[in-house]
This record gives C-alpha cells, structure tokens and sequence, in this order.
C-alpha cells in the first residue's frame, strides 16, 4: 500500500474481515478510500453501524484515522459515503435476495472498474450497489458477479 501511494495510484481497501486493531494508522493513510461493510466499520471505529446516523459516526472515527473517502456497505439500507466534509445516503433497489455470497466482493470490484472509467465517488457506489444487486439474486460467487454489459452504466 505504501509503495503504490508514493506511486500516487488510487489504494482501496476492503478490510475483510477486519480483527479489531489489525488496521495500522500507517496502513490507513495510505487509502485512497476503505469499502467496510456495517460489522467491519464497527469493528474499526468502536461505533455499532445500525441506521445512517451511526454509520456516520463511525465514518467519522474511521476517517479521522487517515482516510479520506470511507464508504460503508450496509445491505439492503444501502451504502454510506463519507467524502472529506460530505456525507451521503445511497440506496439500493430492493430485490429478492437469493445468495449474499459475492455481495461485497462484487460491490468493489464494480466501484473501482466505475472509479477507473472516471465516474464520481457517488456515481460509482451507484454502480457498485446494481451490480451487487444483480449479484445477490443469483446462486453462487463467481458466477453470479454481472457482466458489465449487463450494467447499462448510461441508465444508472
């Protein structure tokens, strides 16, 4: 991580699982931004995530230990973006899960090919949250990660 940021590439971290206290204050100010889901996010800034006030609270905590862009996943309630000074909501589309297996996995994979093609932090959680979406109806990992074309990113 400390390489490829004095390399100034975008380092994101998607800590899990995440053992409390394993995250060093070295380690975090070299992210570009860190992708935890609600248990991890606790785990990392000591605040229980249950609805958006406390999701912003342990953004809080976790960016004051050196991340800049923290975007804690949250199920069905969506995703949570704390960006510098901004904080944000987005939410998902319900859907009927069928398996949450790739659920996370998906969601950064499809946030950092968004980010790649120079989409906005919430356009690419946008993007992130459909293609975790489509992921959680399917059985299975691997193949229940969409394809981009099935993303239509122009109608999202």
């Amino acid at each position: 991580a400390s390489i490829a940021y004095k390399k100034g590439a975008k380092v994101i971290l998607n800590p899990a699982p995440a053992p409390a206290g394993s995250l060093s204050p070295e380690l975090l100010k070299c992210l570009y931004a860190i992708i935890p889901n609600e248990t991890e996010a606790e785990l990392i800034s000591g605040v229980p995530v249950c609805d958006g006030e406390s999701a912003r609270k342990a953004a809080a905590c976790i960016s004051s230990k050196g991340v800049d862009i923290v975007i804690i996943t949250m199920g069905s309630k969506g995703a949570f973006i704390k960006e510098g000074n901004s904080c944000y909501r987005v939410p998902v589309e319900k859907v009927k899960a069928v398996d949450t297996t790739a659920a996370g996995d998906t969601f950064c994979g499809a946030f950092c090919v968004a980010l790649s093609e120079d989409y906005s932090i919430m356009e690419a959680v946008r993007i992130a949250n459909k293609a975790s979406g489509i992921a959680v109806m399917r059985e299975g990992a691997q193949n229940s990660i969409p394809y981009k074309k099935e993303m239509l990113f122009n109608q999202i």
